[in-house]
């Protein structure tokens, strides 16, 4: 019996613990009314990786205007979305950037 009720406040310990850093964490961040768009960050963890896979694959010159023309977006856009990274795409253009590194057409050059 002692070493239930031990497990017990073992359990309990852990959960206090669990939720005093749950509530430090809800703390820090800025409420959100529902419905509202995350911000690129810490909130977006699948973009964030995404994105910088996409940005490793942008090396050569002029591998962000073709990425561009292929979106049908401004150069600019793609600027924000992997450089300065303020803004992540639409879901239709989120599924165009996973089958643009799928296929392989990652740096592709059209042949002279």
């Amino acid at each position: 019996m002692r070493q239930f009720d031990a497990l017990i406040d073992l359990i309990a310990d852990a959960a206090d613990a669990a939720a005093a850093e749950s509530m430090k964490r809800y703390r820090r961040r800025p409420r959100r009314r529902p419905g509202m768009r995350p911000v690129v960050g810490e909130d977006t963890p699948l973009w964030n990786i995404l994105a910088e896979t996409c940005a490793n694959q942008l090396t050569r010159y002029g591998d962000k205007a073709r990425l561009a023309r292929m979106l049908g977006v401004p150069r600019q856009r793609v600027h924000l979305l992997f450089v300065a990274k303020s803004a992540f795409p639409d879901a239709e253009r989120t599924l165009q950037l996973l089958v643009w590194l799928r296929t392989g057409r990652v740096g592709a050059r059209r042949p002279h």
